[in-house]
């Protein structure tokens, strides 16, 4: 962290030598996405477009033309790549009219033109191609260089995903959970969910648990849905790794094992998610699955609540408030109570009340911007 809101003076004791109304923190961890609706569907349609599809192709069994095509491409030589490209798609590959697309889509080499590229991506498509079905999927769903055709994208997702291509099987178990372009089947869903979560994709093993969770589907099993959330986690999937948290402290489809907790609450926190970085700081506040440290408390709290996650600047309040982990600052927590106050969390604004009752001179706390000090 490099900045701090802070009011001054810094690090103020109370008037009255010390005793202080105190602020109370919370003592639970927040519930982050668990039995949440599923989660990233839709970004993931958009995420997965031309650049992975482009990888998809380089071991795809191609002619001559293609193969120089690719090679020049790899150099950065994007007009000769297209020549090539050209020459075998107006002589029937399917592999050049695939690349010929993704360069109009991508604008390498040529002006982009979506509308070619939907041409070139449905002559490939036509041909079995499994990348190009995809990547006209895509098009269909998102109107690029077609109408937007939501029917039309599940038909084309649905070639790609018989091919096992593991995005077209993400997306359509996304169009069947949704009923987007087919009606809604959350059987259909776990299924195609079921084929990509199988070859590691990670937003659909999330899915996959998620439909385990709340029995959408499939039957309900909670320690289905922790293996699930555990492949999703082990890949570095933040919600997976919240939903893995939480499991432990519940003991639901795992042992009950704050520790456990504490782990996947970290992995997820150093990745900079703020509800993972109040819950660990709530962890070390209570000395749960973690030696109790309030210096630690002080600074997970610190990082979420510098992004913005009013319970953080409520438990942030309250160290300063009490001088847990930090020299006690009456000032700092009246800001931070009071930003947590201003997004109507409860809490702060009576608590932020109590503490102008009793010291009337921090009514209106004054903020600005220092470089980071302290325990952090």
């Amino acid at each position: 962290m490099t900045t701090r809101h802070v009011s001054s003076p810094r690090h103020a004791c109370p008037p009255d030598g010390g005793h202080h109304q105190r602020v109370h923190a919370a003592d639970t961890v927040v519930a982050a996405w668990k039995n949440a609706a599923l989660n990233g569907g839709h970004l993931m349609k958009k995420r997965y477009t031309w650049i992975v599809a482009l990888w998809a192709v380089l071991s795809t069994t191609a002619g001559a033309s293609v193969e120089d095509g690719i090679g020049l491409y790899r150099t950065g030589s994007y007009a000769e790549a297209v020549r090539e490209f050209t020459d075998a798609a107006q002589a029937g590959d399917a592999a050049g009219q695939f690349w010929l697309a993704t360069m109009y889509m991508t604008g390498r080499g040529v002006t982009p033109d979506a509308t070619l590229a939907a041409v070139w991506y449905r002559r490939a498509a036509e041909q079995g191609h499994a990348s190009a079905q995809f990547n006209l999927g895509v098009l269909f769903l998102t109107a690029q260089g077609t109408a937007q055709d939501d029917a039309q994208a599940a038909v084309w997702f649905r070639k790609a995903a018989e091919q096992g291509h593991i995005l077209a099987q993400f997306n359509l178990g996304v169009l069947y959970h949704d009923g987007q372009g087919v009606p809604r089947d959350d059987a259909l869903a776990a299924r195609w969910f079921r084929q990509a979560a199988e070859q590691g994709h990670p937003e659909a093993q999330l899915q996959l648990g998620q439909l385990y969770d709340n029995a959408q589907g499939v039957d309900q099993s909670d320690a289905q849905a922790a293996e699930w959330y555990r492949r999703a986690a082990e890949q570095g999937l933040i919600p997976a790794q919240l939903n893995m948290a939480v499991l432990y402290t519940r003991g639901v489809g795992v042992p009950q094992d704050d520790a456990l907790a504490a782990s996947w609450y970290r992995r997820a926190a150093e990745q900079g998610d703020m509800i993972a970085q109040n819950n660990l700081g709530v962890l070390y506040a209570n000395g749960r699955g973690v030696p109790r440290n309030d210096v630690q408390a002080f600074c997970w709290y610190a990082r979420a609540a510098q992004q913005g996650f009013a319970q953080a600047q409520h438990n942030l309040a309250a160290a300063y408030a009490n001088g847990q982990g930090v020299w006690r600052d009456l000032g700092q927590a009246a800001v931070w109570l009071r930003l947590a106050a201003a997004q109507g969390f409860t809490a702060a604004q009576q608590d932020l009340t109590r503490l102008q009752q009793t010291y009337p001179s921090l009514q209106n706390p004054v903020m600005m911007i220092v470089p980071a000090e302290g325990p952090c």
